[in-house]
């Protein structure tokens, strides 16, 4: 292991924090401070020290901070870390329940719902209990009864009590599935150390030192977990000012919580910036101070000076976008930039069509961040579909989307029947389907049960073939070829071969992919449920950074956090887009700065996104529906102190466009030359 030369490499604050190993410890990381650096290093240091990679437990919120720290310990330490557990929060609860989730009552072999999954299931509950599908917000029910699971609202107080027979009939269906949806992957752990104080004991003695990256965006859910799971060697490391997500449960007061639970606790304040100059850092104070609910800081840098912050009045939506796509160009030629310098950072995503359609008229290379997902597509979906009910043959979700797809004979009245006998049973469809194979009092034709016979059997098959053994890349290729899926894809866009064509190239493209996971040499389990697992857990704003490079980055702010660009540019800076006017009427009445002081927290992260220049831009009017509206610009935009913002940057004419344009080529041909 190489040796750590821990002085040359961090500042006197992150020594301190790297090397307080035992006790409890809060680092309040500010933005771009070089908290990453510092839990990677405290990582390395406690190996080199010879705490055992087993004995610590690392939690962080993304599979893409948890691959990046995991591989920077690598480099440090030039370790394979088999035994260390670098995971996110909802991986972490995979691992316990794999272990452990028998004594609930399930089997070890459970599906974890995605949310097109748990959307079926939720029809099919409101179905059951006999309420009406029309004009049912699918997601608002999934969030109220995600509320419930994790006990920020009750029934009865903020829950409909005419929904929590729904709610019964989901959980038990969930139960007769053997599956779980996402918030099960906290709450059954918790359940199960709450329960079993044995198993609770196992996991506290297993887990000696544990690190919780991003704290202030945990949820009083994943505290209750890292609570019962923690002793005394618990570090936590987050930043206040950058807490962002409460609407969807986290809770940055979790860091004085935290300071009660743990009075020992000692803490570590990181303020020095890496990323941006003085100037956007003395802009990012001026606008943070003004909240009240905070732990004092000042972040500072030791690059000084800066570009003024550039803001900028277009007339309309339309203008602001042309201004941004011309922007970017002229910087990228005057500047010699990468278009994946440039950030464009919105606060909703009703604001990337204007801005879309600009980028497309100028050619200019963009991703929108937190895009459909490559594992929501249909074709994709499918095909996972058939491995999940082949890992999980009661996953009735899953069994429902395939037993027909590609077409087999199985028609409506024939699952009709099926999930009626199910219900009957209070068991699975497949058991039902079982019993309907060789029942001989059923409406069943002998061509029903001669279709359901082959699909049974080819779920069997291919169940025996897959199950814990290798190779699996080659029986997906060989199951698609089997249901001749690519025959279903030309019936079904008969006019379109190229979709699919391109369809069918994507499901290629998932075999490659399990391919290369199945040769990865850290990949110690390349078995069927592994990947299932995998690409359950995969964050829809990973991303893939090979295949987006040389790209301008799209992004509403939320999606941009923990992220960082030479230049960034604020659209849609107005009052009533930030601060949201829903976000201050969700609000919470009784605490009324809250939710002004969390828009003004999504402001600050936007602008901490930029590294070299910032340039903000505040529509006079805007197309609102069929009208279009005069705007006001955002109130935080005065809270930025005056001397650091350059008003209105005057427009090029079309003789300086030409002009930059000519000196963009002769720079090219010098180059050549």
């Amino acid at each position: 292991m190489p040796k750590l030369n821990l002085q040359a490499e961090l500042n006197p604050p992150q020594l301190q924090a790297v090397t307080h190993v035992n006790g409890p410890l809060l680092i309040i990381a500010g933005a771009g401070s070089g908290k990453t650096r510092v839990i990677t290093y405290r990582i390395a240091h406690m190996l080199e020290h010879g705490i055992p990679q087993s004995a610590i437990l690392a939690l962080t919120f993304t599979n893409k901070a948890a691959r990046e720290m995991e591989t920077r310990i690598k480099e440090l330490t030039g370790r394979k870390l088999q035994s260390l557990t670098v995971s996110t929060f909802h991986a972490f609860g995979v691992k316990i329940l794999r272990e452990e989730i028998e004594r609930l009552g399930y089997r070890k072999n459970f599906s974890i719902y995605d949310e097109t999954d748990r959307n079926q299931l939720l029809k099919d509950s409101l179905r059951e209990r006999g309420h009406s599908l029309e004009g049912t917000d699918l997601y608002a029910l999934g969030q109220l009864f995600s509320n419930v699971k994790t006990s920020r609202v009750r029934w009865g107080q903020g829950a409909e009590l005419s929904l929590q027979n729904v709610y019964t009939e989901y959980q038990n269906s969930l139960k007769v599935f053997n599956a779980v949806d996402f918030d099960d992957l906290l709450t059954l752990p918790i359940s199960i150390f709450e329960q079993f104080p044995d198993a609770l004991e196992k996991y506290r003695t297993r887990y000696r030192y544990i690190l919780i990256d991003e704290f202030q965006d945990t949820s009083l859910i994943q505290y209750r977990l890292m609570r019962l799971l923690a002793d005394k060697n618990i570090c936590v490391v987050g930043d206040d000012d950058q807490s962002i997500y409460s609407w969807r449960g986290a809770n940055y007061e979790n860091i004085i919580q935290f300071e009660r639970d743990f009075p020992e606790t000692v803490e570590i304040k990181l303020e020095q910036n890496y990323r941006s100059t003085t100037t956007i850092l003395e802009a990012a104070n001026g606008v943070i101070a003004n909240n009240t609910k905070r732990k004092e800081k000042a972040l500072w840098s030791g690059n000084s000076g800066g570009k003024p912050i550039a803001l900028y009045y277009p007339p309309t939506e339309s203008d602001e976008a042309d201004f941004i796509a011309s922007e970017i160009k002229k910087m990228r030629f005057n500047e010699h930039r990468k278009y994946d310098d440039f950030g464009v950072l919105i606060r909703t995503n009703f604001l990337t069509r204007t801005i879309e359609e600009a980028f497309l008229a100028e050619n200019i290379p963009y991703r929108v961040s937190g895009g459909a997902s490559f594992f929501q597509r249909k074709e994709i979906k499918d095909a996972l579909s058939y491995l999940r009910v082949i890992a999980n043959p009661d996953d009735d979700v899953n069994l429902l989307r395939i037993i027909n797809t590609p077409r087999r004979g199985i028609g409506k009245s024939s699952i009709i029947q099926l999930t009626s006998l199910a219900r009957k049973n209070n068991s699975s469809i497949w058991d039902a389907l079982n019993r309907l194979r060789y029942a001989q009092d059923t409406l069943f034709t002998e061509t029903n049960r001669a279709d359901l016979d082959e699909f049974a059997s080819l779920i069997e098959r291919y169940r025996e073939d897959m199950l814990g053994k290798h190779g699996l890349s080659a029986k997906v290729h060989a199951l698609i070829d089997e249901i001749d899926y690519w025959s279903y894809l030309v019936s079904e866009h008969s006019k379109e071969e190229k979709v699919a064509r391109w369809k069918f190239a994507n499901l290629n493209t998932l075999v490659q992919s399990i391919a290369t996971w199945e040769r990865d040499p850290d990949n110690l389990d390349p078995t069927l449920f592994a990947y299932l697992n995998r690409v359950s857990l995969i964050s829809q704003n990973d991303g893939d950074d090979q295949q987006d490079k040389g790209k301008v980055n799209l992004s509403t702010i939320h999606a941009a956090k923990g992220l960082e660009y030479p230049v960034v540019f604020i659209a849609g800076a107005e009052d009533g887009i930030i601060p949201h006017a829903r976000s201050l009427e969700d609000g919470d009445s009784d605490s009324d700065l809250l939710p002004v002081e969390e828009e003004r927290r999504l402001f600050y992260v936007a602008i901490t996104r930029a590294r070299d220049k910032l340039v903000i831009t505040s529509c006079l009017h805007r197309r609102r529906l069929q009208s279009e509206v005069d705007c006001a610009p955002s109130p935080f935009l005065n809270e930025i102190p005056g001397h650091l913002i350059e008003e209105n940057p005057p427009e090029e004419t079309e003789e300086d466009e030409a002009q930059a344009a000519a000196t963009f080529f002769a720079q090219l041909r010098s180059r050549f030359r």
